[in-house]
């Protein structure tokens, strides 16, 4: 690793995490050239508003850049490469090489490439189609949206709740298909899962769980899907959330580690001169002692802060320590997680039928996670209590405490 201050820092990736880095670069008092990549032809801007404001009629501006151009190249003094895809990157030589053959050197680099949206296979050919990862895919959903379109959603997780959400504000009513018996394990557990999806029935939501889709039927443009049992579900719509993988094609001649990621130490270091941060880092969090990746917006904004400090002075650097957070709107109720959910909820607050929940998840004799619904005061208190490895009984303490708070008034 060089020892001296970098003269040039590249930054590949203009969404959240990429920006952030470039603002804290300036913020700590960085002076030298800073250069931002990004493959899109838009300023960076906030993705979370996509599936929730913009998609429920909210307007575009919901959903727009952060800052303006000039606020980047200006004020900040970045030398903004938009419409600019990152083809590979030699370690060696420090240097990115671009789709079109342009060669940026670079002293030292952040890579904030995130994920791209899986597709379904032999769908390319129809229109009508869409995944959910940028402004354009936003556009063309809410176009189709306003259309009145029948709508088919692939995939009950987080991103697919949201767009049955949006669809039935406008008054439509969508149809979901979820491959696995229940949805979003992984994200909240069995019972937590089964849990929300019920909120998809008490809104007139079709939620077909346990189905596999076979193919897509139409000529042109998508006219239906077809479940493998035969069942074929019309649809002018189909919205396709069934997860995405990180963005590290073309670094697979890099010499970097990639698996699931690009693999970094506990400061978002990736290899010499590289570190790197939001959804395509995959690191060792100290404070659960375990390697993870989030496709999270809290995690990419605060995780590109550190990432770009520790690159800025390798020497003193900080491990990352990270309480995973995220939070999704369905049907206008907020949902809320902090934390990892291992093993079962255990409800401590209302119940799955209702508008307000607090679930807890422990390990051992650690509180671990917190899912809440509509209880927006109460899911930053368990994060912190997380953050400090406090106990489950602490946390049930702390939970009958702040039901008692909420009976009185």
């Amino acid at each position: 690793m060089t020892s001296a201050a970098p003269e040039h820092v590249v930054v590949v990736g203009a969404s959240l995490a990429g920006l952030r880095a470039v603002q804290a670069a300036r913020e700590v008092g960085f002076t030298g050239r800073l250069t931002l990549i990004g493959d899109e032809p838009h300023l960076p801007y906030d993705r979370p508003p996509l599936s929730k404001e913009y998609l429920a009629t909210g307007p575009l501006t919901t959903a727009h850049h952060f800052p303006e151009s000039s606020a980047l190249t200006e004020e900040l003094d970045v030398n903004l490469r938009l419409s600019t895809r990152a083809a590979s990157l030699d370690v060696d030589t420090h240097c990115v090489t671009t789709a079109d053959g342009e060669v940026i050197s670079y002293d030292a680099a952040l890579i904030a490439t995130g994920v791209r949206a899986r597709r379904l296979p032999g769908s390319s050919h129809l229109t009508g189609v869409h995944t959910l990862r940028t402004l354009d895919d936003a556009q063309a959903i809410r176009t189709a949206l306003d259309a009145n379109a029948r709508v088919v959603i692939v995939g009950a997780g987080f991103i697919g709740a949201e767009v049955a959400s949006a669809a039935v504000k406008r008054g439509l009513t969508p149809t979901v298909l979820e491959a696995a018996p229940t949805p979003l394990v992984r994200a909240v557990g069995t019972a937590g899962g089964a849990g929300l999806a019920r909120m998809h029935a008490r809104h007139g939501v079709d939620l077909r769980c346990g189905v596999a889709v076979a193919d897509l039927v139409g000529d042109g443009r998508v006219a239906g899907v077809r479940l493998t049992d035969g069942t074929v579900i019309p649809a002018d719509l189909v919205v396709v959330g069934i997860g995405g993988d990180p963005a590290t094609e073309w670094l697979e001649s890099s010499a970097l580690r990639l698996d699931n990621g690009i693999l970094c130490d506990e400061t978002l270091r990736a290899g010499e001169d590289i570190w790197a941060a939001g959804d395509v880092a995959r690191w060792t969090n100290p404070l659960f002692d375990v390697t993870m990746r989030l496709e999270h917006w809290t995690n990419a904004g605060e995780q590109a802060v550190v990432a770009m400090e520790n690159l800025l002075a390798p020497a003193g650097a900080s491990p990352y320590r990270h309480v995973p957070y995220f939070w999704s709107d369905w049907y206008e109720q907020r949902i809320q997680f902090a934390g990892l959910p291992v093993g079962e909820p255990h409800v401590v607050s209302g119940d799955w039928d209702s508008d307000e929940l607090v679930a807890l998840y422990r390990d051992g004799d650690r509180l671990i996670g917190a899912l809440a619904v509509n209880r927006r005061g109460d899911i930053m208190k368990y994060r912190v209590q997380i953050s400090r490895r406090g106990t489950w009984e602490a946390a049930l303490a702390f939970a009958d405490k702040r039901n008692a708070a909420t009976a009185s008034a």
